[in-house]
């Protein structure tokens, strides 16, 4: 009965493993990977403008920006982003299943159920310098956090809708329009956060301001696109029934996806925070972020390699073709490879004038060669897992990743950073040491997660899933 879900022939899968195979395949994954990097990285390149504008006015504003955006990072953005992450899963399968009115159904059903939660984390956010002082931070640099974050609020819905529209796009492999979007958006942010930072006297706050008008301006070019837009003539469908039926289907894997990316998250952010505890921690923060933000502003490359590789996944679960979808795994884990290889040699020759980029402070500079060495591994192994978490979410098992991550971040990377960091007196390398030792459990346990999945066993549940109620219906069971 369930071998009737899979509607093409099956056979084993080095039978069909042929260069041609191989090439075509190839072709798909990149044509939705390759616009995607670029959409990830114009989304990032926000923040990342905006912490560099703010570095340029001194290392307090941008030790207040970085532990702001760390903050907000962990508190708020994470949980959205990884709320959102559901839709990967169920838009994808129901793409790949041709059942079209589905996408703009858990779309809308992921808006309406988003929003919502940033309530509680606005109130949060606005005592947020009580909260860093509680923890340890300097008390000139939680003021200067809080007023940062306090303009970061309206950010914070634009980016719940945000991630769902971009969810649904995905889904589609509509990836060129959000691409042409994104360069728009990026383009329209450079000049207004200068505007903001350095000729309206705002300062850093006009930073987080420039951030708030940005993704706003995103959200809206989005909804025209998809409101007005043939390509979305069939998936754009509003059927308020349907939305509200999906809630509890969107939230059961929205729950496990938000863990699964916010206990990652959350690890990285922990300890930049925890380098304000350490001796010079104005200097150790600043560093960190830095170190952080660029190492982030490249896992933008992997990430849209991920983003392909959970698209074409989950297409093909749900259009009942589970040795496509194991092939696209080989090669979303090869391209990665070769990619995250030469980013790092790149990043390793240029190590001694890499900081300027961000400050022209002498000590900053060169704490920053110092630690180019772990980020570099850190490339590698931050590629590998983002991948493995892509090929996790397309087939829909955020609940083995986020306990995955549980193990390898919070038994394993904290405590190793702690350790480094502060008992053996290695400071900023010590705490990267933690997050590089973390991030290797992750994407060797993902490893083995994938490597013994049933593709053919995960293809028969999305199409069960997906159809659900209207195979019965047609007497397909």
């Amino acid at each position: 009965m369930d071998e009737a879900l899979l509607p093409k022939k099956e056979g084993r899968i080095w039978e069909i493993i042929t260069w041609e195979a191989l090439g075509e395949e190839f072709k798909k994954v990149s044509f939705v990977a390759a616009p995607f990097v670029a959409v990830a990285l114009s989304q990032y390149l926000l923040q990342v403008v905006s912490m560099m504008m703010a570095g340029h006015l001194g290392e307090l504003a941008l030790s207040g920006a970085a532990i702001a955006t760390s903050f907000c990072n962990v508190t708020g953005f994470s949980l959205l982003w990884g709320l959102c992450g559901a839709l990967e899963t169920l838009n994808g399968q129901a793409y790949g299943a041709m059942q079209y009115q589905k996408l703009g159904s858990y779309t809308y059903c992921a808006i309406i159920s988003t929003l919502p939660i940033c309530l509680p984390v606005c109130l949060l956010w606005m005592y947020m310098d009580k909260l860093l002082v509680l923890i340890g931070q300097d008390p000139q640099a939680a003021v200067v956090a809080c007023r940062y974050s306090m303009w970061l609020i309206p950010a914070l819905f634009a980016y719940a809708i945000l991630q769902s529209q971009v969810r649904f796009f995905q889904s589609q492999s509509l990836v060129l329009p959000m691409l042409f979007i994104s360069l728009a958006t990026l383009c329209f942010h450079i000049p207004v956060c200068w505007v903001l930072v350095f000729k309206s006297g705002l300062g850093n706050t006009g930073a987080a301001m420039a951030i708030s008008f940005s993704y706003w301006f995103n959200v809206i070019l989005l909804g025209l696109y998809m409101r007005y837009s043939s390509s979305c003539e069939k998936t754009r469908i509003l059927y308020l029934n349907d939305v509200i039926l999906s809630v509890k289907e969107f939230f059961q894997f929205a729950i496990p996806s938000a863990v699964m990316a916010c206990l990652e998250w959350w690890s990285f952010e922990i300890l930049v925070l925890m380098s304000g505890l350490l001796p010079n921690s104005k200097l150790e923060t600043s560093v960190l972020s830095i170190c952080l933000s660029s190492t982030s502003l490249h896992y933008n490359v992997p990430f849209g390699i991920s983003v392909a590789a959970s698209t074409r996944i989950a297409n093909e679960l749900g259009a009942g073709n589970p040795l496509t979808a194991q092939i696209n795994s080989f090669i979303v884990v090869a391209l990665t490879v070769v990619e995250t290889v030469i980013a790092s040699t790149i990043l390793f020759c240029c190590r001694h004038i890499f900081g300027y980029a961000y400050s022209n402070e002498k000590d900053v500079v060169n704490k920053v060669t110092e630690i180019v060495p772990l980020m570099c591994l850190s490339i590698i192994t931050d590629g590998l897992h983002a991948v493995a978490c892509g090929i996790v979410r397309g087939i829909g098992w955020q609940h083995i990743g986020a306990y995955a991550n549980l193990a390898a971040y919070y038994l394993i990377g904290i405590p190793a950073g702690v350790l480094c960091g502060f008992v053996l007196h290695l400071r900023g390398q010590g705490l990267w040491v933690g997050m590089l030792t973390g991030s290797s459990v992750q994407g060797i346990l993902l490893a083995f997660v994938i490597a013994f999945t049933n593709w053919k066993k995960q293809a028969i549940g999305a199409r069960k899933r997906v159809f659900q109620g209207t195979y019965a219906e047609n007497g397909l069971y």
